[in-house]
């Protein structure tokens, strides 16, 4: 994203500021200097980074600019969670879910202003689309937790709003700097991407890109995955599996995350267990049962307990890896499939800091 001609370094991976800094007649160790200054060091204003001449700082005033959403609001939750209301340049907002886990810290990303694939179960998806992140409105997340937090998170998510693949470049440029060890340094095992099913862009990144899969499955055959998850109409399971499938080959530690969300009466029976068995075989996997997160106007109800075990212990003793996720962050809306663009109205009244309206993202 640029603004008055000059180029947001936020938007770049460290590759690219290398190029940007040959093509400015510097050096290209000069570009990963300001690649660390920003992503480890978190600082924002040239003139701090001291290893950076004089005359290329006054230079890059002229040409760059260092422009990230802003920080408007946290909200904790009582199991720790915390979730961030960010707003971006264009008054657009969108929220950031940190969840800690012992001596794990997961930030959950967003990719899009609201999203287009209309999950009926999912609130996100009720809000509808506005557009696509750019690289320094996705990056800017991890920068804002990692400040927050004091230290880099150990697992990245890209779970937040919106589908990932439907943003494919920025997604993919700003999962690179993630991984990079000039930045966040996360492990590509520890960096995940979920999708609901865009096989083309799934089998595009398999060549461009390192990190874990999580697929939003929901169904265990295509007639109700159509109803749950409508991409499934243009990508169906005959297509979907086969690429997941591809995707972790070759890698003996990787399995596909299925996240399968769990409603009641409609995808949770025994039946249901038997057929994603058979849905499954022969594809390095763990499925994730998810708790239904209700939400105003739904239709939907939660799974039972009991329920939700017996399908996993189904789904255990075929010998597939299986879980049920920890609701987390229910209490401040931050729970799976809760994240939702209403939070402009909401902001005015909820928990807020004592910066209020101007608040600016402190450099630590």
């Amino acid at each position: 994203m640029t603004t008055d001609s000059k180029t947001n370094l936020f938007d770049l991976d460290c590759k690219e500021i290398e190029t940007f800094f040959l093509d400015l007649g510097s050096k290209a160790f000069h570009g990963r200097n300001v690649f660390k200054w920003i992503h480890k060091h978190g600082v924002t204003d040239f003139d701090a980074m001291t290893d950076i001449s004089k005359r290329l700082r006054e230079q890059l005033l002229q040409v760059a600019e260092l422009n990230l959403p802003q920080l408007i609001f946290e909200q904790p939750a009582l199991d720790g969670t915390r979730k961030w209301l960010i707003e971006l340049k264009d008054g657009q907002r969108i929220e950031t879910v940190y969840i800690p886990d012992g001596g794990r810290s997961t930030i959950c990303v967003s990719s899009q202003v609201g999203c287009a694939l209309d999950c009926s179960f999912c609130s996100t998806a009720q809000q509808g689309f506005n557009r696509n992140l750019s690289v320094s409105e996705i990056i800017g997340q991890v920068w804002i937790a990692t400040r927050e937090l004091g230290e880099s998170p150990s697992n990245i998510v890209m779970m937040g709003m919106g589908e990932p693949l439907a943003n494919f470049d920025a997604v993919v440029t700003a999962m690179n700097i993630m991984q990079d060890d000039l930045a966040y340094m996360v492990s590509k095992y520890r960096v995940t991407i979920s999708t609901s099913g865009i096989v083309p862009a799934l089998e595009k990144l398999k060549a461009l890109s390192d990190v874990s899969l999580a697929v939003s499955l929901h169904a265990p055959d295509n007639a109700l995955r159509d109803q749950l998850v409508p991409i499934n109409q243009k990508y169906p399971l005959e297509m979907l599996i086969p690429a997941c499938r591809e995707f972790v080959r070759g890698d003996k530690r990787r399995k596909v995350t299925w996240e399968y969300v769990m409603l009641d009466g409609v995808n949770d029976s025994l039946q249901h267990a038997k057929a994603l068995i058979r849905l499954l075989e022969g594809t390095p996997s763990k499925v994730n049962l998810i708790p239904f997160n209700p939400f105003p106007g739904t239709q939907y109800r939660v799974s039972p307990e009991e329920r939700v075990e017996a399908f996993r212990m189904r789904l255990k003793r075929s010998g597939i890896v299986a879980t049920t996720r920890k609701t987390r962050g229910e209490d401040i809306d931050a729970a799976c499939g809760q994240l939702v663009g209403k939070v402009r109205d909401r902001s005015r009244r909820e928990l807020r800091r004592p910066e209020a309206e101007n608040l600016k993202v402190n450099i630590r």
